[in-house]
């Protein structure tokens, strides 16, 4: 899945020259946490965040005069340079970037143009969708050993049985030259695939079920 396809397009901004309170006015009427500062041609040049704005807030017992940092340019306290996503980045690709940098948002750019913006909840949906868990399912998890042609082999056996698979996803068992495969299926009653599997000497785990034919690694 391409970001362009779940980036939000209506990005609301400010120029650098805007007041550190315009920062504070406009994600409150809108909502928002994030505000990507840019000049006239929507060249991305900035962001801030509603981190950054706590950070700059004075606190209700300083005297008034001191409340007039407000009224700095959001410049001053605008994180620059940005890091940025292209609208045909993939997205979990884009997940992974958010979970290095420890961000929750990311402007997309064409030739260093504001084009979009993607948060983590958009991502977060995203994967969920991707992963079919956003519907009716359930999740079968099956051990094999680590070869070539492992998941079209067990695969087969869902074909077999007549269960769609919505999603598949390997990662490393515990036991060595394992792998777990992490089916999502299109149905909530697995109990016939899973005893499909176990009887072609598989390990399965189901939903509420212990392991079928061996200790899960």
């Amino acid at each position: 899945m391409k970001l362009q396809l779940i980036m939000r397009t209506n990005v609301y901004t400010l120029s650098p020259t805007d007041s550190i309170q315009d920062a504070i006015d406009l994600m409150e009427q809108k909502s928002i946490r994030h505000i990507p500062i840019v000049y006239e041609d929507e060249k991305l040049v900035g962001i801030v965040s509603d981190r950054d704005i706590r950070d700059s807030r004075p606190s209700i017992l300083m005297p008034l005069n001191e409340k007039d940092l407000f009224l700095k340019p959001i410049s001053s306290i605008m994180a620059s340079p940005v890091l940025t996503a292209h609208e045909d980045d993939d997205v979990q690709e884009t997940a992974k970037i958010f979970y290095q940098h420890r961000i929750g948002c990311l402007p997309i750019t064409a030739n260093e143009r504001l084009v979009g913006i993607i948060s983590e909840s958009n991502i977060l949906s995203s994967l969920t969708a991707l992963l079919g868990a956003d519907r009716p399912t359930s999740v079968i998890e099956v051990c094999v050993q680590n070869y070539p042609g492992m998941l079209a082999d067990v695969a087969t056996i869902f074909k077999d049985v007549g269960v769609n698979i919505v999603s598949a996803v390997a990662y490393p068992s515990q036991k060595a030259n394992y792998h777990m495969l992490s089916f999502r299926v299109q149905t909530i009653d697995p109990r016939k695939v899973i005893q499909k599997l176990a009887d072609s000497g598989y390990d399965v785990y189901g939903p509420s079920l212990p392991s079928i034919g061996g200790e899960r690694s």
